[in-house]
């Protein structure tokens, strides 16, 4: 990883902006375990910041009767450590686990603690409606509701929903952790029985959908994830994007790709984008090219579907109609990978992208193609990923290689264009319409050798295909490129060459998706 040391705290703040939605939250958590501020240790201060705040609720925890009802993923794990924590402190504490042991790692692993804690914490698993009834009317200081957290979604059902009615039952104060239990923390929706709280302790920021009413006083409560979390891509932002897939899907669910790319000179680019998109799991990538830089790719690889178009040497304005038909088709454009510079094929080109910006398509550009583009021309679903010296053709101004240079001109590149720029680099910045940023810190010099920048457009188009924010698919491409060639640079030093990355890109996400 590169140092950032030049980037002063202040100066990344002004390009940090708070988690609002869902996904901000699960890059987050991700991102900080990649950056070594564990989802163990992030639990450890979620469930001691709800035990102060139960402190400051009660004035004393000296003798007081609190009951934690804990679900079986990680927002009851917070429940569990905050159970340890507050016993610690010398109140009586009762928990139970609706439904069971946790499921998950870092909540069982609070409680295998809280089993081996067994004269300071009573626990109870509840796996019964009459074991529930049996605590109707208990008698308690404080209730913490710890059963339902931010993944979780719709209607609560089955003992969730008759723990949430005797909590609401119970005459005493409620605490809870992140959101009540039954509300939608993002939309705001209770779709069925949901708690209401006196007190709801939320971390990182305050997320939209919480509402006054069923969450009585919001505290908002800092729990340790670094700043870069956000700035930086990371695992969590392959994690949003590369989601599990349904086993009944079919071929074109996730990802039909059109690469427009060749040329009599140059056949190989289209095939390296090709071959990252389906490596980046693009279930269909088709190549569409001058004939001349068609037929010598039939013979590259049986994967690869490589069409023909009616001119020989160079994109020509007769391609236009069939492109446009099968782009129709499409879910992503990529066009640029070998294309050439030909009068001609600018021509084309121009007549393309302004048809494929009316049509509202998702286009990404790169290479020839970058040559063509003018700056107020994009697009909301335009992506370029230009290195140094396209951004200076395409922008009139060359990014200085000071990190804080390189995020104000690509901001202020990305607003001008009205799309989203992955300006390539030793760091690779993303924006996105002048309003968003990240930053991208993997890869290395061998990454200089020819081809890395198709393999990079081809990885973009697959997550872009499958994701509608262009920032995010950006992020996770810029991510997993980066990785692939750091993960090839281990075996082969400056030895390694674009087709390489190829066999590096499944490992670098699988990296991700086993977090």
């Amino acid at each position: 990883m590169i140092s950032l040391r030049k980037l002063n705290p202040e100066e990344i703040k002004n390009y940090i902006q708070e988690p609002i939605t869902r996904e901000d939250f699960i890059v987050l958590e991700e991102n900080s375990e990649w950056l070594g501020v564990t989802k163990l240790l992030l639990m450890e201060n979620a469930g001691a910041a709800v035990a102060r705040n139960a402190l400051n609720l009660l004035g004393t925890l000296k003798t007081r009767r609190i009951l934690v009802f804990c679900g079986r993923g990680n927002n009851g794990g917070d429940g569990i450590v905050a159970a340890r924590h507050l016993a610690s402190l010398g109140a009586f504490v009762k928990v139970l686990l609706i439904g069971g042991e946790p499921k998950a790692k870092e909540a069982l692993f609070n409680y295998e603690i809280m089993k081996k804690c067994e004269f300071s914490t009573d626990f109870q698993i509840i796996n019964s409606r009459d074991q529930l009834s049996k605590l109707e009317g208990y008698e308690a200081d404080l209730v913490i509701d710890a059963l339902l957290g931010t993944g979780a979604r719709g209607a609560p059902r089955g003992l969730i929903a008759d723990a949430i009615d005797l909590i609401n039952s119970l005459n005493a104060r409620v605490l809870s952790i992140d959101t009540p239990s039954g509300l939608d923390p993002f939309t705001g929706e209770a779709a069925g029985p949901t708690v209401r709280a006196d007190l709801t302790v939320t971390f990182h920021s305050k997320k939209p959908g919480l509402r006054e009413e069923l969450c009585g006083k919001i505290i908002v409560e800092k729990i340790g994830a670094p700043a870069e979390a956000l700035l930086l891509c990371g695992p969590g932002d392959v994690k949003v994007v590369v989601k599990k897939r349904d086993p009944w899907s079919h071929k074109g669910d996730f990802g039909r790709i059109l690469i427009v790319g060749g040329s009599s000179m140059y056949s190989g680019a289209p095939v390296l984008a090709s071959l990252a998109a389906l490596r980046s799991g693009a279930d269909l990538a088709l190549i569409m090219g001058p004939e001349k830089a068609i037929m010598p790719m039939k013979g590259m690889s049986p994967d690869l579907i490589a069409i023909p178009l009616p001119s020989k040497d160079n994109l020509t304005q007769e391609d236009v109609s069939i492109i446009l038909k099968e782009a129709d088709k499409s879910d992503v454009i990529l066009i640029g990978p070998g294309l050439g510079r030909s009068s001609d094929t600018e021509k084309a080109i121009n007549i393309l992208l302004k048809t494929l910006k009316e049509k509202g398509k998702k286009v990404v550009l790169d290479a020839d193609a970058l040559k063509f583009i003018k700056p107020e021309e994009g697009w909301s679903e335009l992506i370029i990923t230009p290195h140094s010296g396209e951004f200076s053709k395409i922008f009139g101004e060359k990014p200085s290689t000071s990190i804080k240079s390189r995020i104000k001109m690509t901001l202020a590149a990305s607003k001008r264009l009205g799309g989203t720029i992955l300006l390539k680099g030793h760091t690779d910045i993303i924006a996105s319409i002048g309003e968003r940023v990240k930053i991208n810190v993997t890869g290395n010099p061998g990454m200089t050798v020819g081809g890395t920048g198709d393999i990079l457009a081809g990885v973009v188009s697959a997550f872009f295909a499958i994701h509608k924010d262009p920032l995010r698919a950006s992020s996770a491409a810029a991510y997993v490129t980066g990785r692939a060639g750091d993960l090839a640079f281990e075996n082969l030093g400056y030895s390694l060459m674009a087709t390489d990355l190829l066999n590096y890109i499944p490992k670098a996400i699988s990296e991700c998706i086993r977090s």
